[in-house]
Formats: C-alpha cells, sequence, structure tokens
C-alpha cells in the first residue's frame, strides 16, 4: 500500500511545525465518541495477558532468555562500534521511528546501548503479552495498553536521556530547560496536565478561520445553514449541501483561506450551503438521531429547494455526516422524493465490521458503561474524550509535545488543523447510545436492518452518482472499509484514495506533496481495487471538481441569498459556531 513520504533520517524533533503536521497527519477527533481507557477495560485486558503469562510459563521464559542474551550481547556491539567496527545490532532499529532520529543514537556508544536496551525490553514485553492466549477483543486491548506503557517509558522522553534535549540545552545555556519548566508548569495549571498541541492565541472563527463570506439563511434549535456568496459569474445549476459530523465543528470543510473544501468548490462554480450543529447542552439530551435527519439534512434540503428552485441537489457528507448523507438520500428515495443528486463521501463509514482503532472502544460492554454515564450527565463532554485517540497515537499526539514544549522549552505551533481539533463539542445522550450501539456494535446500516424516522434504511436504493474519498492513514475510517461503499449503493461509484489521515486527508489543497490514486472501475474487494489503481500526483479537490461538474448541470445566474420565506439572518459563520 502506498505510503506518505516519510522525513528524512537525519531530521529531529525540534521543528514544531513539523511536529503539528505529523499531528495533524493522525488526528482523530471522532475518538471523542468513545469512553477513556480505563472504562473500556484496557488496564483489566493487560493484567488478564499477564495472568495467562503465568499460568503458561513457557512462552515468558523463553522471550526472557531472548532479552538476557540481548542484554548480554548490546554492551559487547556498542564497544565494538566505539572502535570503528560496524557490528549488527541485537535489535533491528525501525527507520521510520522518528523518537531516534537524532545521529547520536547511533554514533555515541551510550546512547545506542540505552536505545537498543529500551528496544529489547520493548520486544520482550511484546512478546509475553503477544502469547497470551486470551480473547480477540481482549488480546487487541491488552496490547493497545501496553503500547502506551511502552511508549511512556522512551528513554526519549527524559532530558538526560534525550541527546537533542542536550545539545538544545547546551546550545541555549539552559535556558531551554528553564522555558520547559514553565511550559511545564502552566500546563499543569491550565491543561489538565497534559503538553498543549497547539497555540490558539492567533485564531479567530470569523477572523481567519470559517471565513469564506456567507449568510445564515436558515436557524432552528438544531442547525443553522449557511449559504454562500457566489465568486464567479455563474454557477451550475445544482446547488451543494455540505454535511459535516456534528461531533466536531462544521468548519473543518471551510478551515482557511486556501485550505477551505468550500471556498475550493465556490470559486469553481457551485452555490454552495453548509450546515452548522448547535454543541447540545443538557436540555438537549434527548436529541435522537431521527431528529438530526429530519431538522438536518432533511430540512436544509427544503431550505435550499425554496431559495434556489433546484430540482437537484448534489450533497457532501464528512465522517459521521457522510453517513447521515447515505442515510438521507435512502431514505427521501424510499420516500419517493427524488431530489438528490449526487453524493460525495469524505472518509465516511456505512460498513462498521471492521471500525480500526475505535473498535477497540465500542464493544458492547464499553458501550454499556458509557451509556449508564450519558443517561447520568445528559451529554458526552468532548473535552472529556478528546484524549482517547490521542492515547491511542501517543508518540505523535503526546510525547511529541512531552519533548518538544517541556524538554526543549519550545512553544507549541499554531496551527489551523490543531486549532479547529481543539475547539471540541458535546453528543446528546440519546442519539450517542443509539449511534453506538447500532452501528458499531449492531452494524444495521450495512445490514439493512436500522430504523430512522420510522423507516427501514436500504442503502441499495441509492442510484446517484457517487464520489468517495479515503485517506490511506486513516485509522478512523481505514480506507479498506471506506471501500466497502462500493458494495452498498447502486449507483456508479469513482473511488479515490489520497494522502493524509483522517482529517489532514480532506483538508488537501492542491500542492506539491499532495497525490490520490484511481482506478477505472470498483471491483469487489479493496485488494483488487489497489492492485489495479495507478497513483497520481495532485490533489482529489481538483479531480472531484471536473467529477463535479460533469454531473453539477449547466452554467446560469448565481440564485439570490436566500429568500422572502427565509431571508437572511445574519453573516457567516453564524452563531452556532461560536457556542
Amino acid at each position: 500500500m502506498a505510503q506518505e513520504e516519510e522525513p528524512s533520517r537525519g531530521a529531529d524533533q525540534r521543528n514544531p511545525w513539523q511536529i503539528a503536521e505529523r499531528a495533524a497527519s493522525v488526528l482523530g477527533p471522532e475518538s471523542a465518541l468513545v469512553e477513556d481507557m480505563d472504562a473500556a477495560g484496557f488496564g483489566q485486558a493487560l493484567g488478564a495477558a499477564v495472568g495467562a503469562g503465568l499460568r503458561s510459563p513457557a512462552a515468558p521464559a523463553r522471550a526472557a532468555l531472548r532479552l538476557a542474551t540481548d542484554l548480554t550481547r548490546i554492551p559487547m556491539v556498542a564497544a565494538t562500534r566505539w572502535f570503528g567496527r560496524d557490528t549488527e545490532a541485537p535489535v533491528e532499529v525501525n527507520p521510520k521511528d522518528r523518537r531516534f532520529a537524532d545521529p547520536a543514537w547511533t554514533t555515541n556508544p551510550a546512547f545506542f546501548a540505552l536505545r537498543q536496551a529500551y528496544l529489547a525490553g520493548c520486544r520482550f514485553s511484546r512478546e509475553v503479552v503477544g502469547s497470551a492466549e486470551l480473547e480477540p477483543d481482549t488480546a487487541r486491548k491488552a496490547m493497545m495498553a501496553l503500547d502506551l506503557v511502552l511508549d511512556a517509558l522512551a528513554p526519549t522522553n527524559l532530558a538526560a536521556a534525550n541527546p537533542a534535549v542536550l545539545k538544545r540545552a547546551f546550545d541555549t545555556a539552559g535556558t531551554s530547560l528553564v522555558a520547559g519548566a514553565r511550559n511545564f508548569l502552566d500546563d499543569v495549571r491550565h491543561n489538565g496536565g497534559r503538553p498543549r498541541q497547539v497555540d490558539t492565541s492567533g485564531f479567530e472563527v470569523g477572523g481567519n478561520l470559517a471565513v469564506t463570506p456567507a449568510k445564515v439563511v436558515y436557524r432552528n434549535d438544531l442547525m443553522e445553514l449557511l449559504q454562500y456568496e457566489p465568486q464567479t459569474e455563474q454557477v451550475h445549476a445544482t446547488p451543494l449541501l455540505c454535511s459535516p459530523p456534528w461531533i466536531n465543528k462544521y468548519y473543518v470543510m471551510d478551515l482557511a483561506p486556501d485550505r477551505s473544501f468550500i471556498e475550493w468548490a465556490v470559486q469553481h462554480g457551485r452555490t454552495v450551503f453548509a450546515i452548522s450543529y448547535k454543541n447540545p447542552t443538557k436540555d438537549m439530551s434527548g436529541t435522537t438521531m431521527d431528529d438530526y435527519l429530519v431538522h438536518g439534512p432533511k430540512t436544509a434540503l427544503d431550505v435550499i429547494t425554496e431559495i434556489t428552485g433546484a430540482e437537484k441537489i448534489d450533497i457532501v457528507g464528512l465522517c459521521l455526516g457522510g453517513a447521515m448523507t447515505a442515510i438521507t438520500a435512502a431514505y427521501l428515495t424510499q420516500a419517493g422524493d427524488d431530489r438528490i443528486g449526487t453524493l460525495t463521501l469524505l472518509n465516511t463509514m456505512l460498513d462498521y465490521s471492521e471500525p480500526g482503532a475505535l473498535g477497540a472502544f465500542t464493544d458492547a460492554r464499553t458501550v454499556d458503561k458509557l451509556e449508564r454515564k450519558m443517561k447520568r450527565e445528559g451529554t458526552l463532554e468532548g473535552r472529556t474524550m478528546a484524549g482517547t485517540f490521542d492515547i491511542l497515537r501517543a508518540n505523535d499526539l503526546i510525547f511529541n509535545y512531552v519533548v518538544s514544549n517541556w524538554l526543549m522549552g519550545q512553544s507549541p505551533p499554531a496551527f489551523d488543523i490543531l486549532a479547529w481539533n481543539a475547539d471540541s463539542t458535546r453528543m446528546p445522550a440519546a442519539m450517542h447510545a443509539f449511534y453506538l450501539r447500532n452501528f458499531y456494535v449492531r452494524n444495521k446500516l450495512a445490514a439493512g436492518t436500522l430504523e430512522i424516522g420510522g423507516t427501514v434504511i436500504d442503502l441499495g436504493v441509492i442510484k446517484s452518482p457517487t464520489y468517495v474519498v479515503s485517506a490511506v492513514n486513516d485509522h478512523i475510517v481505514p480506507w479498506q472499509s471506506a471501500y466497502k461503499t462500493v458494495g452498498l449503493v447502486s449507483g456508479p461509484v469513482r473511488f479515490v484514495l489520497g494522502s493524509g489521515g483522517h482529517i489532514a486527508g480532506i483538508v488537501s489543497p492542491p500542492g506539491p506533496k499532495a497525490w490520490h490514486m484511481l482506478a477505472e472501475d470498483t471491483p469487489a474487494s479493496a485488494a483488487e481495487w489497489h492492485a489495479k489503481a495507478a497513483r497520481r500526483s495532485g490533489s482529489w479537490w481538483e479531480d472531484w471538481a471536473v467529477w463535479s461538474a460533469e454531473h453539477s448541470g449547466p452554467q446560469v445566474a448565481p440564485p439570490p441569498m436566500g429568500s422572502a420565506v427565509h431571508p437572511v439572518l445574519g453573516p457567516g459563520p453564524g452563531d452556532y459556531v461560536r457556542t
């Protein structure tokens, strides 16, 4: 499988912008959907693995013998390397492990031995836990918990054991350590004791985020509808509705100038509308997924039809907003409503049988615990749960910042994606419990047994041309799972695999680093598609613009902003995005 380009072997951890880009590439804000590791039973699973090893000690004994051999060889190999002999290391080093990028880990015998001892300990621990006879779900959780422990124990997280930190302290006469201590104390007081990922002080919604010119043309208790001002003399006759997930603020689709998918669509002759959901409060605890369907995209389509008079409306849906887009299309089609034109599904999963990293947090037992908690509190606090995926990708999303902020004394970078990610939302208890249980646990949407709005949703009735985008490094919606959409809908599908991760893969403006993969057809399996696909330079935005233009009708004069029935209520980005 094609991978994103890695930084050079000599790159170190001192560039805050590189750290921010790496973090953005693995972000999974939808991890706020789930409960923390303790409630999900990760510690219990790790304990079960250790207990299983004690009951069947043969495999742990073999691992211990190998560890002893490694620890015996490491000093000798380090010494021979010191004398200039290129002796093979006892434990292989992953060249993509950025933690050990500094040359001193290879050239300095003390640091070489320290790294080897750490890696030998990691191999021993993984062999012991991996050999335990456990249920698959328990084994997976045990290994995830172990990985977090091992990541936390890495020598790179200690100032005295990290050569890059020591070099910076020497170069700055110790001021970097003083600045790092200040950062640490500030994070203890104001950030729950975790290193900050981003400096948000330079970002403002409506200032330099979510600034594509727009007006609010409708508002109800659940969402505001934005209509974007035209930027071309003529537009395609078919308007476009952007359907974001309500798990996050909508403006990841309108992030910043030249980094906004919505701006791109407007500049390519589309009349764009976007839903901006209200951040739920406790009094919305009873809000259901039926409410999101009826008062979200369905109502938005009604408003757009009244304002534009269009016979067809295209929809672009992102993540859970993409699942709701497909549900809306099926729901309306089954009701005899043929207003839906094309569908674009961005990093969207319709078949939850292989849900990626979040599968470890969405088993029935964990969902039961979470449902009880939400019933007590009314909502799921996004900020409280936002650390889940950070823990699963701890090296990129936590320990990078331990090193750069606390040990090297650098300030966190100002990065738009990370600023958006920090702008978290809540989820209503009723909707969220329904979503986890019926999508992740029971996979009812793909099975054709999900009932929404009084209708059993049949995705097979969707005959609209569909453009499916996935990202090669998406750990929330694995691209192989996203590919299963081609077998669930009946219309023609164009599947595109792009660079980046769950969020960085969507914020993908044209540029020298962007690439995407395409194949002429969509065979039954993701593996078959990948074998036929060709890699192309450039962003999927460019390919989508061509595909979209072919399906969105003739060029006409832009429609008015709002109407007599739905007058302009105020400027974009509206009020709800600031709640």
